[in-house]
Parts: structure tokens; C-alpha cells; sequence
């Protein structure tokens, strides 16, 4: 096993760890109640799973799907529910800003160099208790981000296994960023509202709809795509039309039924059942609808593409060939396939033209 390998492999197991166990001690500060450390005993399959790959996997991953991304949601976003859900941390006082003052000059201070070595280690738990004493909502918000940020960052640290690639990987955490962002807008922008916090059904939805979006991370679909063996003939047209379009198919799926179609759903209710109108809420639910129409155009587009390849096929293998297939080749056309009035025999090459039956 590569020394690298193992040390991604398990550097970044212990950061979900970590930072499941701070979200934990959050919920048990808020809740006072010690019963909510047993929210750590959700890291056990964790640490499980790291044993497994390590043995099974060489400390590499899995095609197509990340346990250890999977299980890290697991471990945290229950603590992250029972934040939300507390009735006292919705709203901040002037308290947090005073806090947030306290705490910068505290850091200046130390980082001047102005305390003794024998006092370090006290003025350390100094800042440590002044940190804790900031403003839930606050708290709250800022393991939301680290969340997604831990995300982004483990996917790409952890040692990828030997079916996607680099490029792959890379065009993953791309979409990934970009994913995070719209996901942690949802939840800030929605549940900053004052009427949507004093109902506690959208509460509910929100985040259920919130936790839907995260079961997205520990997929690798988008990116990958399946290789047509040679069972799957034309008659088939639902699996071929899955087995060469996977990756667009799956990025259109995840737009509309796991981010941008919920998202608008929840949205609409919010303004037109609830009537609760603000600017960004009407900007971003016309967002997601440019992203779902898109998506819908873009699901068309595919359709009559595969449709016209399936057709050119028909009638290739009946002798008479299409003039114009839409996907670029170079094939030998057949006398009579494309002029009935003039009888000639000739190699056209197709690469790079379209005529009109193809748009």
C-alpha cells in the first residue's frame, strides 16, 4: 500500500470525525444535556469503513459511490437538525458582535507575542470559551459551511479508485462547488425568514428537502459513464439511450429531482401558499427555473439526437443510408442512398457537416 495512499486515506476520515464530534458538543451545549454525546457513536461505522477499505481496497475508493462520504452525512446531519430545530438559537443579539470584537482582539493580542510561555496554554482555553460563548445561529451557520467545504475537500483528498480518473475527479469537485453554494443558499436564505422560522412545517420541509440535496455528494454518475456491451442491441432504446447518455442523464436527474426542482417546489409553496415575498427568495426561485427548463430543453436535445442516430442506423443496415446523420463519421455511402435522380458511387466524408433534416 502507497504511503500517500494511507495517509489521505486516513487523514481525511479523521477530519469527518473531527468535525462530527464539534457539531456534536454544539448540540450538547445548546440542549444541556450530556445524552446527546451519544450522537458520536455515529462515527463507529466510519471508523468501520476505514478498516474495510483499508484491508479490501488498498485505502482507495469505490466506482461510482463513497461510503465514507455517505457515512460522514450520517454522523453529522442529525446534529445539524437538532440545531436548527432548537426553538432558542433562530435569532442573534447585539451580544454576538460584542463577542466577535472580543475575540479578534483577543487573537491580535496573542499573536503579537505579548503573553509568557507559562500562560499560553491558559490563555488558549481563554479564547476557546470566549469562541463558545458566540451566538448559536452563528455557530450554526458556520458548521453549515464547514460541512460543505469538508465536502468538496474530502472528496478530493481521498485516494481515488482505479474506474474515474483525474480529469473526471476534477470535473466532479467542479460541480460539486458550485452544488455546495446553491445548497447553502437554500437553507441561509430560507430559513433566515422570520415567518418561515415561526412555522415549524416549513422548518421540517426545508430541511428535509436540504438533507434530500446532500445524498447527491457521495455519487460519482455524473462523471462516469457506462460502457454499451453487446447485448444491449437498437431493440432496447431505454437502456441504449441510458448506457450512452449516463452522465448527461444523471446530471439532468440530480437538477430535477434532487437540487433545482425540490428547491423550486419549496420555494413556490413559500410564496404562493404562505405568502412569504422577499427580493433574494424571488431571485432564486427564478433561477431554478431557468435551471429547470434548461434541463428539460437539454433532455429534449438528447432525445431527438439519439432518436436520429437510431434512425441511421435503421437504415444502414437496410442499404439505404441516411444522407446526413447528426453525429460526425466518415462512411462510405452506397449508390442511390442520397441522389435518386443520379446513379453514382462515391466515399463521402461527414465529419463536420450538418444539413437541415439533422437540426
Amino acid at each position: 500500500m502507497e504511503l500517500r495512499v494511507l495517509f489521505n486515506a486516513l487523514v481525511t476520515r479523521l477530519l469527518f470525525v473531527l468535525h462530527s464530534l464539534v457539531a456534536v458538543w454544539r448540540v450538547t451545549e445548546v440542549k444541556k444535556e450530556p445524552k446527546y454525546w451519544l450522537l458520536a457513536l455515529l462515527n463507529l461505522p466510519l471508523c468501520l469503513e476505514t478498516a474495510l477499505t483499508l484491508k479490501f481496497k488498498q485505502g482507495r475508493g469505490y466506482k461510482w459511490f463513497s461510503p465514507a462520504i455517505f457515512i460522514y452525512l450520517i454522523s453529522i446531519v442529525p446534529s445539524l437538525w437538532l440545531l436548527e430545530l432548537h426553538p432558542e438559537i433562530q435569532f442573534c443579539s447585539n451580544k454576538s458582535e460584542l463577542l466577535g470584537q472580543s475575540i479578534s482582539e483577543k487573537v491580535q493580542h496573542y499573536s503579537r507575542g505579548e503573553t509568557r510561555d507559562n500562560h499560553i496554554l491558559e490563555k488558549a482555553w481563554d479564547l476557546v470559551n470566549t469562541v463558545s460563548t458566540v451566538c448559536e445561529p452563528v455557530w450554526t451557520l458556520g458548521l453549515h459551511q464547514t460541512f460543505l467545504l469538508f465536502l468538496i475537500i474530502g472528496r478530493w483528498l481521498l485516494p481515488i479508485g482505479g474506474e474515474i480518473t483525474r480529469d473526471q475527479l476534477s470535473q466532479l469537485l467542479l460541480m460539486f462547488v458550485g452544488t455546495a453554494a446553491d445548497i447553502l443558499e437554500f437553507t441561509s436564505e430560507t430559513l433566515e425568514i422570520e415567518n418561515v422560522r415561526n412555522k415549524h412545517i416549513l422548518v421540517y420541509a426545508i430541511l428535509a428537502v436540504w438533507t434530500w440535496s446532500m445524498l447527491q455528494f457521495p455519487l460519482d454518475l455524473a462523471v462516469q459513464h457506462v460502457e454499451c456491451g453487446p447485448s444491449i442491441s437498437s431493440k432496447k432504446v431505454f437502456r441504449l439511450l441510458l448506457c450512452r447518455h449516463s452522465a448527461d442523464l444523471w446530471n439532468i436527474g440530480i437538477s430535477l429531482f434532487i437540487q433545482d426542482g425540490p428547491f423550486l417546489i419549496v420555494r413556490l409553496i413559500l410564496m404562493g401558499y404562505f405568502n412569504v415575498i422577499t427580493q433574494m427568495l424571488v431571485f432564486f426561485t427564478a433561477k431554478n427555473i431557468l435551471s429547470v427548463m434548461l434541463q428539460l430543453y437539454r433532455l429534449i436535445v438528447l432525445s431527438l439526437d439519439f432518436h436520429a442516430s437510431l434512425r441511421y442506423q435503421s437504415n444502414s443496415r437496410k442499404g439505404g443510408v441516411a444522407c446526413c446523420p447528426c453525429e460526425p463519421n466518415s462512411i462510405s455511402l452506397p449508390p442511390n442512398s442520397c441522389d435518386t435522380d443520379e446513379k453514382e458511387s462515391a466515399s463521402i466524408p461527414l465529419e463536420g457537416s450538418v444539413t437541415a433534416e439533422c437540426l
